[in-house]
């Protein structure tokens, strides 16, 4: 058997090469490509681009493999806080009136008698901060680098981002319907702070799944 033969021979075996890992890659791809494009897209177009492309996204996530991680550092991370904001603000502005929605299923409920209001923006940012990350760990085509971005990835969809997408999700099929028409809102008074993120959910997790394993 020729190495050449060889290596595709690994490859088809390799979880990180199955169909359903490369069709999350497709899908994962196809989300960052109008999010990063969102300033050129009507926000009423944006929505039912996204009430299309978010049940396919959350269908291929939930089919990713359960795969144990390589390195027991942290992956690398690529997104940064200025493009995180970029993708918020560019949201933020083409979904208006349509942005806040009030959300049962939020941390922040277990100390409120009231519904949280949330932010299509800041959900759709925080899933292409992961799917961004993901997709460039796992163009490296590094066997290992890629395992670890597949589980990663998976882990994020479980325990934080799968829950934001079904919850835009909703608010987005709401506002679809309910024959309102996209308003304009004062940009200084949805402008968010910076956050530190060093900290964030995704992160914390990430570092306690790592050290249950040792």
């Amino acid at each position: 058997m020729h190495s050449a033969e060889r290596l595709n021979m690994a490859k088809r075996e390799d979880p990180v090469y199955s169909r359903n890992v490369i069709e999350f890659v497709a899908a994962a791809n196809e989300f960052c490509k109008y999010a990063e494009h969102s300033s050129e897209i009507k926000g009423d177009e944006m929505l039912k681009i996204l009430q299309r492309i978010l049940p396919f996204l959350y269908l291929k996530a939930s089919l990713l493999p359960r795969l144990e991680p390589y390195f027991d550092a942290g992956n690398e991370k690529f997104v940064t806080e200025d493009d995180w904001f970029r993708i918020h603000d560019s949201f933020r502005k083409q979904f208006g009136t349509a942005n806040d929605y009030l959300e049962v299923f939020d941390e922040k409920m277990k100390d409120s008698d009231v519904p949280v209001v949330a932010s299509l923006a800041e959900d759709i940012a925080d899933i292409y901060q992961d799917l961004k990350d993901f997709l460039l760990l796992y163009q490296t085509g590094t066997p290992e680098v890629m395992n670890d971005a597949v589980w990663e990835s998976r882990l994020n969809f479980e325990n934080f981002w799968g829950q934001k997408l079904t919850n835009a999700l909703r608010a987005i099929h709401k506002f679809l319907y309910s024959g309102e028409e996209i308003g304009k809102v004062d940009e200084d008074s949805w402008k968010l702070e910076e956050k530190d993120r060093s900290d964030w959910f995704i992160a914390r997790r990430q570092k306690e799944i790592r050290e249950d394993g040792e």
